[in-house]
């Protein structure tokens, strides 16, 4: 179905707002998937907060001009689908991997993160980003663990001085 110029605009215009606050891109080759599986990879990305979009390539072309994503350009080509993510960088390569894990048709083509483009054999990498909560997590332990080390050493000669005297105690009570 052919697209009029204002309906052209608007998926442009669409695609670029997206684009200009997204963390990461991740750009598939989904020929030979169903129109059935395609909707099911739509509502898990709609459930994991990431923008699916198929687009034409020229109009995906023109979105991504002056975005971090303008790097992507030379890989549009054949029918892709865009997944963006909007707030954890390895939402989109979670998405698209775990699907072409059971539909193999769809095919990652590239990818992009912070303005950088990567081959689709780093898929594994961005999607093994750890999430927001996940990093919060990792960056409190590695804080708290010198501290909960401070607070073992200072502790240590009360608490040996306390064996100490308990063991003498018993020692000439005995």
């Amino acid at each position: 179905m052919s697209l009029n110029v204002e309906a052209k605009q608007a998926v442009v215009t669409e695609v670029a707002e997206i684009a200009k606050i997204a963390q990461s891109a991740v750009a598939a080759e989904y020929r030979g998937l169903t129109v059935a599986e395609m909707t099911k990879f739509r509502v898990a990305a709609r459930e994991a907060g990431v923008y699916v979009r198929v687009v034409k390539n020229t109009l995906a072309r023109r979105a991504i001009e002056g975005t971090s994503f303008e790097c992507m350009k030379g890989s549009l080509k054949g029918p892709l689908v865009l997944a963006f993510s909007r707030e954890d960088p390895g939402a989109a390569a979670r998405i698209v991997k775990g699907f072409a894990k059971e539909h193999d048709k769809l095919v990652t083509v590239a990818l992009s993160i912070g303005g950088e483009l990567y081959p689709a054999a780093d898929l594994d990498r961005l999607a093994s980003l750890p999430t927001l909560a996940e990093a919060r997590t990792g960056l409190a332990r590695v804080l708290n663990a010198p501290l909960t080390q401070l607070v073992r050493t200072l502790a240590e000669p009360a608490a040996m001085l306390a064996r100490t005297l308990k063991a003498r105690s018993e020692q000439v009570a005995s």
